[in-house]
């Protein structure tokens, strides 16, 4: 799964858009006060080249949508249906995308970087509120006065952005405290975790995850994502969910799906290389050799090296 920085972001605009990068980009935004900026979702949406459906990942970044317009919000193991007005609220921690459906989209979205609401600038962990909690839901839906009132708070970041008040981030600091403070007033949107794409889905991203970290190619490689916990966090869906999910789909709890795949690469580089198995056990993540040799003989009834012999 990609992680998006704010760089990734602007450069996939600048890509997928007519829009030039010193248009929306602002000159004097990444400095030591972290990184701010407001866009209309109509402006990027007619002015898009490819209509590619945002990809489901993580960003390095928080973002806050005001979305106008009927859209389907995936997450890993939930699917959120947006009719009309909606407010959703992303984390860096939360995987996700959305996907227009129908041709009317409206709104306005800002992205910020953690270090824009330092607790030293705003007295906020971002992290600490439930809006930005892995696990929540965070879209809320919105009658049209309700939307209009957000649609006007949106306008306002977007005229302060290109003033030239000294003290104009300090403002936007507190119109984004204003969004977040009033979206966990809001009654969150229902679920559906029964959707026929979310366990299908579930279990795609979770072998894209595991995959990723193969094959082990150098030395310096190491597998990260070991424990079904490890892949749960990872995914932000609880540990027992996802081992149900592969239960149902695979025929396999997450752990043995995960140690199969260990063991296969294990094989492969008792095989084709010359590492030592101190050496491997440390690519594969174990952090002693002795919990290497007994997790291969459990598998196979050989030791690594009367496996490799």
């Amino acid at each position: 799964m990609a992680l998006t920085s704010v760089d990734d972001f602007y450069r996939e605009i600048t890509t997928c858009t007519t829009l030039e990068k010193q248009t929306i980009f602002p000159q004097d935004v990444a400095k030591e006060i972290g990184h701010f900026n407001v866009f209309s979702i109509e402006d990027l949406f007619q002015k898009t080249t490819q209509r590619s459906v945002m990809p489901y990942n993580r960003r390095t970044y928080y973002k806050i949508s005001l979305i106008r317009g009927r859209n389907r919000v995936e997450y890993a193991d939930k699917v959120i249906d947006i009719e009309t007005n909606a407010l959703l609220f992303a984390s860096p921690k939360v995987p996700y995308h959305y996907v227009p459906l129908d041709e009317h989209q409206a709104g306005y979205f800002c992205i910020f970087t953690d270090a824009f609401l330092l607790p030293s600038k705003s007295g906020v962990i971002l992290d600490e509120l439930p809006i930005f909690r892995p696990g929540g839901i965070p879209i809320f839906q919105l009658s049209d006065e309700k939307a209009d009132q957000f649609n006007s708070l949106f306008l306002k970041m977007r005229e302060e952005i290109t003033s030239d008040y000294a003290y104009k981030y300090d403002l936007l600091r507190t119109y984004v405290l204003e969004l977040i403070h009033y979206g966990q007033k809001l009654q969150p949107l229902p679920a559906n975790s029964s959707h026929p794409s979310a366990s299908a889905r579930v279990t795609s991203l979770f072998l894209e995850l595991l995959e990723q970290q193969f094959p082990i190619d150098t030395l310096h490689q190491k597998v990260g994502l070991r424990t079904a916990k490890d892949f749960a966090n990872h995914l932000a869906v609880h540990v027992n969910h996802l081992n149900k999910v592969l239960k149902e789909t695979l025929g396999q709890s997450t752990t043995e799906v995960i140690q199969q795949r260990l063991l296969q690469e294990a094989k492969i580089l008792l095989k084709q290389t010359n590492w030592t198995v101190s050496e491997i056990a440390y690519c594969l993540g174990f952090e002693q050799v002795a919990h290497f040799s007994n997790f291969f003989r459990k598998q196979t009834s050989f030791s690594p090296l009367a496996f490799r012999a």
